[in-house]
């Protein structure tokens, strides 16, 4: 299946965040929730999953642009279930996003679950304006209940004005690699998160469980390991609660 969404908010005549454009193609679903005109706060739109994907063979792709002054929250609904599928090859997500100045985007989906003999590769770009803000997070879980992943290769990218904050590329790689206290430690769910909030750690923060690491250029970048995506939520929020920007970024532990 071949799937492209886009999604566009801007600000109205009283200053309210609201979406101009949208398009959806299944499985990629896009349901913005009903406001007011303009009524404070961010434009919130739902990301639903209206088929299952993906599926071997898919290739889905959702284009998200925020216009100046606008503020963005995109969540998910459900977690998604990569699985093979009847013919040779492997799926494909990518997710491009780009923040105008003085624009806010928080990029918060359901976690991904990497089921055996699957072969997924996901994609995101982000590109922020001087003056914009982003939060985005990744949750992916390698394996259902008593299951070894299949293959995944992630891998996020994050600029400012064409200059490069993050590249990042993740492979859990094989059994004994994921056991490996260099690698993952025997964790079955990773969870990244990428802020770029004007607001910086000064230092890395650490816990056995997660780490906070201010980036070179401008942001930061949290990682979980945990056994379970519940238990990520909760080292996740630990993180978020030492970071800078706390009070402005929506809530980690809130509902996924």
């Amino acid at each position: 299946m071949r799937s492209a969404a886009s999604l566009t908010v801007e600000l109205d005549g009283t200053g309210g965040s609201v979406v101009r454009g949208l398009r959806s193609a299944a499985p990629l679903t896009l349901v913005p929730r009903r406001r007011g005109t303009g009524a404070p706060g961010p434009a919130v739109v739902h990301l639903v999953g209206s088929a299952t994907s993906p599926l071997g063979g898919d290739d889905l792709a959702l284009r998200v642009r925020v216009e100046a002054g606008a503020r963005l929250l995109l969540r998910g609904i459900a977690a998604a279930l990569a699985l093979p599928g009847h013919r040779p090859g492997g799926s494909r997500s990518s997710i491009s996003i780009d923040v105008e100045e003085g624009g806010t985007v928080e990029y918060l989906p359901e976690p991904t679950v990497i089921t055996a003999r699957a072969e997924h590769r996901a994609e995101l770009v982000v590109r922020l304006a001087r003056s914009a803000r982003a939060c985005c997070r990744e949750t992916l879980v390698l394996g259902r209940s008593g299951e070894s992943p299949g293959g995944l290769v992630t891998s996020t990218s994050l600029e400012r004005e064409g200059e490069p904050l993050l590249r990042h590329t993740f492979e859990p790689g094989g059994e004994r690699l994921r056991a490996s206290h260099g690698h993952l430690g025997g964790a079955r769910v990773l969870a990244n998160e990428v802020v770029a909030w004007g607001r910086d750690p000064e230092l890395p923060r650490s816990e056995p469980d997660w780490a906070l690491l201010p980036l070179a250029g401008g942001g930061s970048l949290t990682t979980v390991l945990a056994p379970d995506a519940v238990t990520a939520r909760r080292r996740l929020a630990e993180a978020r609660a030492v970071h800078p920007a706390v009070e402005e970024l929506t809530p980690a532990d809130g509902p996924w």
